[in-house]
Formats: C-alpha cells, sequence, structure tokens
C-alpha cells in the first residue's frame, strides 16, 4: 500500500507573499526596491544565492540551492520583504522614556542630531547622530523613534538609549537614563 505525501496549503505558499494594491515593488540590480503610501525602503539582497519574482499581486523568493542554508536564507529574505511591506503601509514606532532621579536631564532635536543636556550633572551635552530616514519627535520625557524601515527604526532607538548608558556606578542607585519602553506598539516589560 503506498501513500502519497500531500503538502499542506500554508506549505505551498511560504516562499510567496500578497502584494497589496497601494505598493509598488521593484527589482533595481541587486536590490528589491518597496514603495507604499508612508515611505520607501530597499535593501540589498544575494542574487548569486536567492531569486527574487514579482508579479502584479504576488512576491516569490526562491533558493538556488538545495542545502539548508539555502533554505534558512529563502525564509530570512521572506521575513525582511513582510517587514518591508508592513513599514511602507503603516512605519514602525519605538517609544523611549527619559528617567532621571538625580539631575533633571532633557532632549532636544536640533537638524538631525539629538541633544541630551544635564545628564548625571553634566556640563557636556550627549549628541546622537540620528539616521536619515529616522524621524524623531520629543513630547516632554517621551521620545517617539518612527521610520518605515524597522531595521533604522530600532538602530536609531538603540543609539539614544546608549548616549546615556552608565558605567562603573551601580545600577539600582543611578537610573538617569533614556530607555525604551515600546517597540512596534508592544510594551516593555522586565522582570
Amino acid at each position: 500500500m503506498s501513500t502519497k505525501i500531500v503538502q499542506p496549503a500554508s506549505q505551498a505558499k511560504l516562499n510567496k507573499l500578497d502584494v497589496p494594491a497601494e505598493i509598488q515593488v521593484k527589482i533595481e540590480g541587486d536590490r528589491i526596491v518597496v514603495a507604499g503610501p508612508k515611505g520607501k525602503v530597499e535593501r540589498k539582497y544575494p542574487v548569486k544565492n536567492l531569486e527574487i519574482k514579482i508579479t502584479a499581486k504576488e512576491i516569490e523568493v526562491v533558493a538556488r540551492g538545495k542545502t539548508a542554508q539555502h533554505r534558512a536564507l529563502e525564509g530570512t529574505f521572506m521575513a525582511h520583504i513582510k517587514n518591508m511591506l508592513k513599514g511602507v503601509v503603516e512605519p514602525f514606532t519605538y517609544k523611549l522614556k527619559i528617567a532621571y532621579v538625580h539631575f533633571p536631564m532633557s532632549a532636544k532635536l536640533q537638524g538631525s542630531e539629538l541633544i541630551v543636556s544635564n545628564f548625571l550633572g553634566s556640563k557636556q551635552n550627549q549628541i546622537v547622530k540620528l539616521p536619515k530616514d529616522a524621524t524623531v519627535k520629543v513630547e516632554n520625557e517621551i521620545i517617539t523613534v518612527t521610520s518605515p524601515d524597522i531595521e533604522i527604526a530600532g538602530k536609531a532607538a538603540t543609539l539614544i538609549e546608549q548616549s546615556t548608558k552608565i558605567s562603573n556606578r551601580d545600577r539600582r542607585v543611578f537610573l538617569d537614563g533614556i530607555y525604551i519602553i515600546e517597540k512596534c506598539g508592544r510594551p516593555i516589560t522586565t522582570t
């Protein structure tokens, strides 16, 4: 008795994504470019290992090899493309909070830089150079970072948080700093 293995429909479309009508996707050399109502994101991909096929309503990512490493690369780029499609419709947002106990700290935007004043009572300002595609707003003690590219939003938030990192002091006493409190709409919980 022979049994035929049938692949479930969910696994058959594992390497294909539907493209919404308001989004344009194109290949330019070794880059995939996704443009939508809230911005444009582009990403370089390994042409040697992957083939990306674009039709009017669908994107298909096909690995050029059959090894586990090729399949993993295929899955990775599917996740990147999903983030690109999501980001050009609804940009990724990180929220940070200015926290201080000892010295009142403040932050302000000046061009493409964020300037943090009075960190631990220092007269020298902390200056953060922000990535060019990140939009940053400062409202009282909340800093909001927004970008259609999840990596740029995360990088900007991390640079801001690291600018006030404390070393050589007891973290239980010196709680001053800027901390990420929300990533892409999900609050950060500490346990």
